[in-house]
């Protein structure tokens, strides 16, 4: 199966031919500014470019949630100069050169790939960011920033034009994997203001409780909430780490194709969490 659908965010992606390349420095710098990477330095998840050597031509750019050997492979085969992900190989952490991760590394510096990974900033960018992803399929009005991470807003919060029934609501958020997302149905049926925050984002349940919400929608889901969500009597949609962040990486595809006239492509590896 596929990724949720897209139809109502983007245009299919792709021009008649790509003549344009930029070097792996330009192109750093392009993104950096446009995600406003500099102000989110409390993430922790190493953002920019990972792996990659100075002076890198890029014309094919592979896009992906997650960064890891299959990813790797699938872009060495379709011959991408570049690999734009969500999660990126470091966590705040020094990490040992050894066995998976050695192998890892192996692959791109064999294959010459650029890794360059996007993580909070592209949960919460306005426009190309996951939950405004989300928010764009459910057309969602009068949006406001929702959600505090580290003092700074990452999800939004907004209006439907017409209630939508909460069933029909997963129908367009998640297609084909409606059956494989979870419902706490403990609000109202009929939905009209909703609340999003994707990946592991379940603790922010409080806050759209808070704000009286009739549906907050985040990615994992967690034991913990359960009854706190119950005796509050909202709606809890868990549609999945994966799934909710495959909106990022696809809508920044979009937006490098379009302003900058490089390919790029989405490899789709749905992990069912």
């Amino acid at each position: 199966m596929s990724s949720p659908p897209l139809s109502s965010v983007l245009i299919p992606q792709g021009l008649s031919s790509y003549n344009n390349l930029m070097k792996i420095e330009e192109l750093d710098r392009w993104i950096s500014d446009f995600l406003n990477i500099q102000t989110y330095s409390a993430d922790l998840s190493l953002n920019g470019l990972q792996v990659g050597r100075e002076g890198k031509d890029v014309r094919k750019i592979a896009l992906a949630v997650d960064a890891c050997q299959e990813v790797f492979l699938r872009s060495a085969e379709q011959k991408a100069d570049m690999i734009l992900v969500h999660h990126g190989l470091f966590w705040g952490k020094p990490l040992e050169v050894t066995g998976r991760h050695y192998d890892r590394i192996k692959t791109l510096l064999y294959q010459d790939l650029c890794l360059y990974a996007v993580h909070i900033p592209l949960d919460a960018h306005e426009t190309v960011g996951n939950n405004a992803g989300l928010a764009d399929l459910l057309k969602l009005n009068n949006r406001q920033p929702f959600a505090s991470w580290k003092g700074m807003a990452t999800g939004v919060r907004g209006d439907l034009a017409e209630p939508l029934n909460r069933n029909d609501l997963v129908k367009t958020l998640f297609g084909e994997w409606e059956d494989s997302v979870k419902m706490l149905p403990f609000g109202k049926k009929e939905i009209q203001t909703v609340g999003i925050v994707s990946g592991g984002g379940a603790a922010d349940v409080y806050e759209a409780i808070d704000a009286g919400l009739d549906l907050f929608v985040t990615g994992e889901p967690s034991h913990q909430i359960y009854h706190y969500a119950m005796e509050a009597g909202i709606n809890v949609l868990f549609g999945g780490h994966y799934l909710t962040e495959t909106l990022g990486v696809r809508l920044l595809g979009q937006k490098i194709t379009e302003d900058l006239g490089l390919e790029t492509f989405f490899i789709d590896l749905p992990t069912g969490l």
